[in-house]
């Protein structure tokens, strides 16, 4: 990666180091660590979306932690948020430990306000562990560790920061399964992100459809990222990465690429899983 990532990133630093507090500011993760028999997890997907949504297709993420063995179980990544709870569709930013069923939420959503189009970042309360339709998920234990540390600087290249890890990954490990689950803190810059707008009343049938019923939004650094990436399909029909990010300053939505590739700045944690299940 520090080789790889060069074509992309003027300034590259990769290295496996301790992972450091990440339940402090600016990460505000729910468990200090990633580590403990962590697993890359992805729940239903996009065709549960589009054309016409399924709208019961909801999970409980307690019983998803019971399904995978994951117990005590430290969750973080991106998926669509519990829209019976919210009231409207919307992305989710999770971040929770469940232990012993018991649920430490610290997720957050990020809605579009159906009056002037802001959108909106919720806090879930520890009662509402639920998603729904689609997620891309790290479940560990939490537990402090070795973990990836990637840090760059000044994008040259055309590819998103994850996109760039991705295709690094794809070189390296041909014919080999390699998934990372973690969070990754946009210290400076601009974002381009989205937000779901609530269910559309009539179906998605192109991109066109879908950019047009997406809200897109510039976000400001810093933003904190959760997510999950993998080098490949698998032959299981994994997407290949998805993160969504939250702030202490009101912003929050689905990843896509830096808008300020000169000033731009990520600091990355990240660890491999050892397992990857696909469910639904």
């Amino acid at each position: 990666l520090n080789k790889g990532l060069t074509t992309n990133f003027a300034e590259v630093n990769v290295e496996v180091v301790d992972s450091p507090d990440l339940t402090q500011k600016p990460f505000s993760l729910a468990s200090k660590g990633l580590g403990g028999n962590p697993k890359i997890v992805e729940i239903g997907g996009p065709p549960y979306l589009l054309p016409i949504v399924d709208r019961k297709k909801v999970y409980d993420l307690k019983d998803i932690a019971n399904l995978i063995n994951s117990n005590p179980a430290f969750i973080i990544g991106a998926g669509a948020g519990p829209h019976p709870y919210i009231g409207v569709n919307c992305e989710g930013i999770l971040n929770l430990n469940i232990v012993n069923g018991s649920v430490e939420q610290h997720s957050r959503i990020s809605k579009v306000d159906q009056n002037d189009e802001n959108s909106i970042q919720e806090i879930l309360p520890n009662s509402e562990s639920r998603i729904a339709l689609l997620a891309n998920l790290l479940f560990s234990e939490g537990k402090p560790g070795k973990v990836l540390k990637i840090h760059v600087k000044k994008r040259i290249g055309p590819k998103d920061f994850i996109a760039s890890i991705r295709t690094v990954l794809e070189e390296v490990y041909k014919g080999k399964l390699v998934g990372l689950g973690g969070a990754f803190l946009i210290k400076e810059g601009k974002v381009k992100q989205h937000v779901m707008r609530d269910f559309s009343k009539t179906p998605l049938e192109n991109e066109e459809d879908l950019n047009n019923w997406l809200k897109f939004y510039n976000m400001s650094a810093p933003l904190v990222a959760l997510g999950t990436l993998v080098n490949g399909d698998g032959g299981l029909d994994l997407r290949v990465q998805h993160f969504h990010s939250f702030s202490h300053h009101g912003e929050a939505g689905h990843y896509h690429y830096d808008t300020t590739p000169e000033t731009v700045e990520y600091l990355g944690y990240f660890i491999t899983g050892d397992e990857i299940y696909r469910i639904d």
